[in-house]
């Protein structure tokens, strides 16, 4: 199995503070790979790091084998480096499938100024219905973005990252906010995607954990204490003791 994205000895210090603690991480291409912990456990560093929106104190970032670690954000995306809800706002007065047709635009390297000319350009429609078939705003693309629900929307945001083609994902608690129906369609989205593109995912709906993860990365205090199949992360007391006081099993 290749392994996609290399993480060794990441380590990031805030004055005194060690957020990030010689975290090491292999993300298989293909897998889900989920990274939990509790809150403050350093995870939203980690990502941010990888994306580049901080640099490491030390340690090295690797993605299919080229050294990413000094690379600005946007070198990364290039290198097919997405971060969900890496286009944090959408176009509240376009359509779902217009929103979708500027995140084609910016994978062509074109600008905003697009519009009138993206409607008389057959390849990005098609590009777009691609990328929506099977997704629940598939049945009214038509929709403006600002009528969407809360889960609508993080439905159209993981659209838009998925049209900048990137070779690895990083999801960043995509259940956040969302109802139960809107989880499990979040999550048969996502499974859908499972092969096509490589996704790490940070998460605290369990339930979502373990549905989606080929590989699970438990964090404390900023290192991981145990990489492992969804039933070895079950399975282990000091995952138990450590994310759960050892007061319950994981299920």
């Amino acid at each position: 199995m290749t392994v996609l994205l290399e993480v060794r000895d990441l380590v990031k210090r805030f004055a005194g503070l060690l957020a990030t603690d010689h975290v090491t991480l292999d993300i298989t291409q293909g897998h889900i790979h989920a990274l939990i912990g509790p809150n403050g456990a350093g995870k939203s560093t980690i990502i941010n790091q990888l994306c580049g929106e901080l640099r490491p104190s030390s340690g090295s970032i690797r993605l299919m084998g080229e050294d990413i670690t000094q690379l600005s954000a946007a070198r990364r995306v290039e290198r097919g480096l997405g971060r969900t809800f890496q286009i944090t706002t959408l176009l509240n007065d376009m359509s779902v499938r217009e929103n979708i047709a500027l995140a084609v635009q910016m994978r062509e390297g074109h600008n905003f100024r697009i519009l009138d000319r993206v409607k008389s350009r057959a390849a990005i429609w098609h590009a777009v219905d691609d990328i929506l078939a099977g997704s629940r705003l598939s049945g009214d693309p038509e929709k403006l973005a600002g009528d969407l629900s809360s889960g609508g929307r993080k439905q159209l945001e993981l659209l838009m990252a998925l049209a900048l083609k990137p070779k690895i994902l990083l999801l960043d608690e995509p259940m956040a906010g969302l109802g139960s129906l809107e989880s499990r369609e979040m999550i048969e989205l996502l499974n859908g995607l499972r092969g096509q593109v490589t996704m790490l995912l940070v998460e605290h709906d369990m339930e979502a954990v373990f549905a989606l993860a080929d590989r699970i990365s438990v964090l404390v205090y900023g290192r991981v204490i145990l990489t492992g199949s969804v039933e070895d992360i079950k399975a282990s007391k000091a995952v138990r003791d450590a994310y759960l006081g050892g007061e319950e099993d994981i299920c």
